[in-house]
């Protein structure tokens, strides 16, 4: 039965539900609904007009309905008032399936028809900058290599640690924040659950971090890369298959401790990561992180190449402890709904077609790439990736021709907008039109 929302926000308190979804670029859309109406809410949905956001739809369609999914409740831990629901979108009685969230739910119900449930973590890493993005915003965090520096975090400790208590309240069970290898760079990690609990809190989650830095005088953004000479932001993925609660990825014989579906799952990723960067690296900006140079500290941490390892990290995946991988291909950007179904869509290919992704490679991928010169390389930029995606029989397959079709036109619509004014060059520095866009992604 169903959590009732209007007794739940009298026992807690609760004054007003923020009812929001993710659009196709990872927009997160709101609507603040008196608990008085949320009852109404809870059956029908909060009517929004699905022109007016990354969604492809005309001013002529009829409202579209976000109904939100009462599971996904969280209080904010800063403003108990307030209370966030994650919602699927419905239009003339049927959902979305251009909407990430349904998009993300349709991957898992294919998933478990083979008695299979995904479970993931997300590596969130952000930079506190100053309000107009032009610095980050410790003028003394100055190390060359800064990461893990005890005195640029700890002068950040009263977001930090208001952003981990929240963590702590809301039961995600994080269990570590440190500064990130960029100067002004930091990363908090919780706990792996269920893919779809996981996307909630991620989208949660940097919606937290945004409205606290706010609070605390700064500004946070999950720009892929919003300078040139650090190293960018990635949201890399932890992954693991489960049949309730036996991990399907764990075999302690293998030399990395993974199974034959594992790699099987591995071997689909790998076929479809230059289709999926459009998912995993979705902004004009996110391609300066992919097949970037070496930064300030000595590496750039994101991959180029597409390739499988053991506990190296420079790699686009890599195995770190027995029964799961790291995908270390998205950046912060990434739609967290879309990440995750991109994953399942491709890792399911992989187990239907018992891909076997070759041997694992064990060299420094940043220094020793040129003794691989076949090996599949990434897209060199957002226009690369998308052409990728529009020739992948399988995933559209997977996701449906209307829902890629319609991904890839309003992300050609928003190159058009770049192409106007600005051409992408990674040797330039970065244009004013990627911050205006991407700081706030």
């Amino acid at each position: 039965m169903a959590k009732n929302l209007s007794k739940i926000a009298k026992q807690k308190k609760i004054k007003y539900f923020l009812i929001s979804f993710v659009d196709l670029f990872g927009v997160l859309r709101s609507k603040l609904v008196p608990a008085s109406a949320i009852s109404d809410m809870q059956k029908n949905g909060a009517g929004f007009a699905g022109f007016a956001t990354w969604l492809d739809m005309t001013p002529a369609d009829t409202d579209m309905f976000a109904i939100p999914d009462p599971n996904s409740l969280i209080q904010l831990p800063w403003n108990k008032e307030v209370g966030w629901l994650a919602s699927d979108l419905w239009m003339n009685g049927k959902q979305v399936e251009a909407s990430p969230r349904v998009m993300l739910k349709n991957q898992i119900r294919k998933l478990s028809k083979q008695n299979l449930s995904m479970k993931s973590g997300v590596e969130c890493e952000y930079f506190l900058i100053s309000s107009d993005g032009s610095n980050i915003a410790d003028s003394k965090d100055i190390q060359p290599k800064p990461c893990y520096d005890q005195s640029a975090l700890m002068r950040r400790y009263d977001l930090i640690k208001e952003i981990c208590d929240g963590m702590i309240e809301l039961g995600w069970k994080p269990y570590q924040n440190d500064h990130e290898d960029a100067n002004g760079q930091f990363e908090m990690n919780w706990n792996y659950s269920d893919c779809l609990v996981t996307a909630d809190r991620h989208t949660f989650f940097k919606f937290m971090v945004k409205n606290l830095s706010e609070k605390h005088g700064l500004r946070a953004t999950f720009m892929p890369k919003p300078f040139e000479n650090l190293t960018g932001n990635g949201c890399h993925a932890h992954i693991s298959l489960w049949n309730g609660s036996k991990n399907k990825f764990l075999d302690n014989a293998d030399r990395y401790g993974l199974s034959k579906i594992a790699y099987n799952f591995l071997g689909g990723i790998m076929k479809h990561a230059s289709s999926l960067s459009t998912f995993f690296n979705p902004t004009i900006n996110s391609y300066r992180r992919i097949n970037a140079p070496p930064t300030k500290s000595g590496a750039s941490w994101s991959p180029s190449s597409i390739s499988y390892t053991g506990n190296n990290r420079t790699h686009m995946i890599r195995i770190p402890d027995p029964g799961r991988f790291e995908l270390r291909l998205m950046d912060g950007s990434a739609n967290p709904y879309l990440l995750q179904a991109g994953i399942i869509a491709a890792g399911l290919y992989g187990l239907n077609n018992k891909l076997d992704p070759g041997k694992p490679l064990n060299c420094n991928m940043y220094t020793d790439y040129k003794k691989y010169p076949n090996l599949p390389k990434l897209p060199d930029n957002l226009e690369g990736s998308l052409e990728k995606i529009s020739e992948n029989k399988d995933m559209r397959h997977a996701f449906g021709n209307d829902v890629i079709n319609s991904y890839i036109k309003l992300k050609k619509q928003e190159l058009n907008l770049f192409n106007k004014t600005d051409s992408f060059n990674k040797k330039k520095p970065i244009t004013e039109w990627e911050k205006n866009n991407t700081l706030d992604c």
